[in-house]
């Protein structure tokens, strides 16, 4: 079935697009920290050079902070898609999502203690876990309740870090230290994999603790309202019928977006323009790339060029895992243990290259296979049932 060119089968083409490209923007995000302690160093001068200086500013202003609120859109939009076909399949959804929360929490603590620090899933399941208190809300009260929750505190937080500023000047708004850089390049390039695990599991920790679940409360969850409340107006699979207003939408949040996100290069950067540059220039710019993409996905001339992205969003977890893999075994001690020696433009020129190549590679599984790897067990825990794996002959 097809609805305005948006909808084969039971999937939405527009949100596996807009999955495929998430995928290139936090893989260019992730990398930074895949090959440098990023956290810790002043990026505008740490590696040196106007290519790194270029690379670093152009990933700052249009991919930083814009493609985890737009997956993060994309999972509550995805929840609800859920529950609405468990419903009319005449399944119980409460002990479905719950199997299908537990699971990703299972695979995001493997990630995060044994591959990588920097793991969303976790966060994304204890999120999933709150948001279903609220799944079965309308979409306008979706839409209002997650813009407050998202709005009030972070102006709020906004305001206090724009005092604190005021108060001592700025000095106290950097946040890098040599030593903990130097012991993050030690530990990944030369450490056992005990002592690398040690050592993700405090990066971890520390990104992770009452501090972080409260930002994330008041960043990713409403996202996920967001992302719900989109779900429950149909907004990607009727797009033909609102492209005008779609367009404007677009134009005026990419705009503000890309603005707010210019501030700390306009007015300098603090603690206050650095995180309205993340948390709020970065939300708009990503719900401008959604809905670009849903646009764009209209226009079936695009279909050809746009199918490699469809193909790596069906497997976006299992891609986005795969490229965890990938860049710490060849960055960490137990690999090729190039941690600390790259530049973040010669980074970047690597995570596009690998992206290319789960591009070409996804196009092919999914001709041949139903599901990823890791979302086809996913599939089976979830459903409590052996799900098709491979595709029979046409």
């Amino acid at each position: 079935m097809e609805i305005n060119g948006q909808v084969s089968g039971n999937r939405v083409i527009s949100i596996d697009r807009m999955r495929g490209f998430s995928l290139l923007g936090i893989f260019l995000i992730n990398m930074i920290s895949f090959h440098s302690p990023y956290f810790y160093i002043e990026p505008e001068t740490w590696w040196g050079g106007t290519e790194n200086l270029f690379a670093y500013r152009f990933i700052d202003l249009f991919i930083q902070a814009s493609f985890y609120p737009l997956f993060s859109m994309l999972f509550g939009y995805g929840l609800v898609i859920l529950r609405e076909r468990s419903l009319e399949k005449g399944l119980s959804f409460n002990p479905l999502v719950l199997r299908r929360l537990s699971i990703l929490l299972l695979i995001g603590v493997i990630h995060a203690f044994l591959i990588w620090p920097g793991d969303i899933l976790i966060t994304y399941a204890v999120c999933g876990f709150v948001f279903l208190l609220f799944i079965g809300w309308s979409a306008k009260r979706l839409f209002i309740a997650g813009l407050g929750l998202y709005i009030v505190p972070n102006v709020l937080l906004l305001l206090m870090l724009g005092a604190a500023s005021a108060i001592d000047g700025g000095e106290g708004f950097s946040m890098y230290d040599a030593q903990a850089a130097e012991q993050s390049i030690t530990i990944y390039q030369t450490g056992s994999f005990a002592e690398v695990t040690h050592h993700r599991i405090t990066e971890w920790y520390q990104n992770n603790n009452l501090v972080g679940l409260f930002l994330y409360l008041i960043t990713i969850l409403p996202l996920f309202m967001i992302g719900a409340g989109a779900a429950k107006l149909k907004l990607f699979e009727n797009v033909r019928d609102k492209r005008r207003k779609l367009a404007a939408a677009a134009a005026v949040l990419a705009a503000l977006g890309l603005l707010i996100k210019a501030i700390p290069y306009l007015y300098g950067k603090t603690m206050m323009t650095d995180y309205m540059q993340d948390v709020f220039g970065g939300a708009m710019l990503a719900m401008a790339y959604a809905l670009i993409i849903a646009l764009v996905s209209e226009l079936k001339q695009f279909d050809r060029f746009f199918y490699p992205m469809e193909a790596a969003g069906r497997l976006s977890i299992s891609n986005y895992l795969f490229q965890s893999i990938v860049s710490t075994m060849i960055f960490y001690s137990y690999g090729l243990g190039y941690y600390g020696e790259v530049s973040i433009f010669s980074g970047s020129i690597l995570a596009l290259i690998i992206y290319i190549l789960q591009l070409a590679y996804s196009s092919w599984w999914v001709k041949r296979f139903y599901y990823g790897p890791v979302e086809w067990l996913w599939r089976n825990g979830t459903y409590l049932k052996k799900q098709p794996f491979k595709k029979g002959r046409a």
